[in-house]
């Protein structure tokens, strides 16, 4: 049996979410629904859901979401019991109708091995309208592909669009941990695919929320800035260890990377952040990356006086 974990913080686009739950079409699946202590009571929408669908619900009395997001979607998955196969749904996100009935579908045609399944992905925004679509993969392909398709930046990857196995997640012991699980799900994705690939199902859809509200579309403060630019460097030395890819690969998508990060901050706050951060991790090229972001990013002009503001005398 399916189980569909949605760790649950946000009221605004939940009843969305479980409206989509009950229009599948195949009804084999129970959802498990972890509070994270939010401000923002969903009983009364529950109350409206009861009988549409099979959930569990349980409220968290602490917040975990905030210090650690990986280990909040962990403890929602312990709150589920025996079934063998798990999807984590975000509480703003959508599923098709028929992703359930497709899902086991693919399951019954299938004979060898399998770890990870991957459905279409559709970026929506806060009004559902739909905003872009990813691109056309195989049916089957292995997790050196997934991480070049990373590298390109070319497709939206998220935590929603994908089951995995319940062997598997307890095989590598959950999540993969980095801050604000940015880049956590990209991580714990490759090593759930490393021994027998992503199998695709192209039939149906989920349909990811670009909402304004989430970690992934609001403008970050200075404290989820320097946390990102952490994350980034652990996924890098995590890829620099388990894969082979070339440097000048792992370098440009490093630079592309910090300017999605920094956006529209100053320079003087990329330089600060960068110099603090870049002597931290065994990710072997953070130097470099670092030196020639700063050179290419920032105007000669300006080295002068940026060295005076670091280094005053």
């Amino acid at each position: 049996m399916l189980a569909i974990i949605i760790p649950y913080y946000k009221l605004t686009f939940f009843e969305a979410a479980l409206e989509s739950l009950a229009n599948q079409t195949d009804k084999r699946f129970r959802v498990y629904i972890g509070d994270d202590a939010s401000t923002e009571d969903c009983s009364v929408l529950l109350a409206r859901y009861k009988k549409k669908i099979d959930f569990v619900y349980h409220r968290f009395e602490d917040n975990l979401g905030s210090i650690s997001l990986t280990r909040q979607w962990e403890r929602c998955i312990a709150l589920s019991t025996a079934e063998k196969w798990l999807m984590l749904l975000g509480d703003d996100d959508v599923l098709g109708s028929n992703v359930v009935e497709e899902f086991y579908g693919f399951l019954d045609s299938k004979k060898e091995k399998v770890d990870l399944i991957r459905f279409n992905l559709s970026i929506i925004d806060k009004e559902g309208q739909l905003q872009g679509s990813n691109f056309e993969h195989e049916v089957h392909e292995k997790a050196e592909q997934l991480l070049d398709q990373m590298l390109l930046m070319k497709e939206t990857i998220t935590a929603s669009e994908f089951i995995f196995s319940r062997a598997i997640y307890s095989a590598n012991k959950g999540f993969v941990d980095f801050p604000l699980a940015w880049f956590s799900d990209y991580a714990t994705w490759l090593v759930f695919s490393k021994n027998n690939g992503i199998h695709y199902i192209k039939s149906a859809s989920v349909y990811w929320r670009l909402s304004g509200i989430n970690i992934s579309s609001e403008p970050s403060n200075l404290k989820n800035i320097r946390l990102k630019v952490k994350s980034l460097f652990l996924f890098l030395y995590f890829v620099q260890v388990n894969f082979k890819v070339e440097n000048k690969r792992l370098k440009q998508y490093a630079h592309s990377q910090l300017i999605n990060i920094f956006g529209n901050i100053s320079d003087f706050t990329k330089i600060k952040f960068l110099c603090k951060e870049c002597f931290k991790f065994k990710f072997r090229l953070t130097e470099i990356i670092t030196i020639e972001f700063l050179y290419r990013r920032i105007k000669r002009k300006k080295m002068k006086n940026l060295w005076k503001y670091l280094f005053p005398i």
